[in-house]
């Protein structure tokens, strides 16, 4: 495969490289009931799915100061990755694309807003951390998802070209990013239906990367032929 000069792949963590949707909402239930608030599936996508800590926290916990409902956020955090530490599985298909991309020099970064300790323990636990040239916190930047920061600043450690890659995304608010960033972006359906991440803006989408069309796409768009 000859590369266009700056393709590369662009991934979130969360729900993208591995299935922690479900984990996340049982974090989220655990943390939020004494506080009133019990979500289910279809609530989760369109409530809390990628969104930052910060603004989760302004919204369901309004009456507690920015610092106490950050608290409350690390514990829900904290909870998470008791629950993941043994339930991490990649979403298929996603090593042998990423050996694909390996073999043909294509560089990968992660963009998630999900904090540093999430990250690691993901990317750890899937044991691809040394696939990415770049891992993007958005929590870290001056903005997060869906803001178009965390692609663009990816996009500038890869020194990639937006019109060269594509981004891999499972939440609303992470497909308004990197369409945002100018890339185009497949949707994977850990969480969201189809025609959900089409309307937010992705351009296909793919239960995994073992996909035809996902494959297809992603070839033409980062290779010269």
């Amino acid at each position: 495969m000859i590369l266009k000069p700056g393709a590369a792949l662009l991934f979130d963590i969360d729900g993208t490289l591995a299935d922690t949707d479900p984990l996340h909402l049982e974090a989220f239930n655990r943390t939020f009931a004494p506080y009133g608030h019990q979500f289910d599936k279809p609530r989760f996508a369109l409530e809390l799915q990628g969104l930052a800590n910060e603004a989760i926290a302004r919204r369901f916990v309004p009456h507690l100061s920015a610092a106490d409902g950050m608290a409350v956020m690390r514990g829900k955090e904290e909870t998470f990755r008791d629950l993941a530490r043994t339930e991490i599985h990649a979403v298929p298909g996603l090593f042998a694309l990423m050996d694909l991309a390996d073999a043909a020099g294509l560089p990968m970064a992660a963009v998630t807003n999900a904090p540093r300790a999430n990250a690691d323990l993901i990317l750890d636990g899937l044991g691809i951390r040394h696939r990415f040239r770049a891992v993007v916190i958005g929590e870290e930047l001056a903005h997060g998802k869906p803001h178009p920061l965390p692609y663009l600043e990816g996009l500038r450690l890869l020194d990639a070209s937006a019109e060269a890659s594509v981004a891999f995304e499972d939440s609303r608010t992470g497909i308004a990013s990197a369409t945002a960033a100018g890339l185009a972006t497949i949707g994977i359906r850990t969480s969201l239906l189809h025609e959900d991440m089409i309307a937010a803006g992705a351009t296909l989408s793919a239960d995994s990367y073992d996909d035809p069309a996902l494959r297809a796409f992603v070839a033409a768009t980062v290779s010269q032929g």
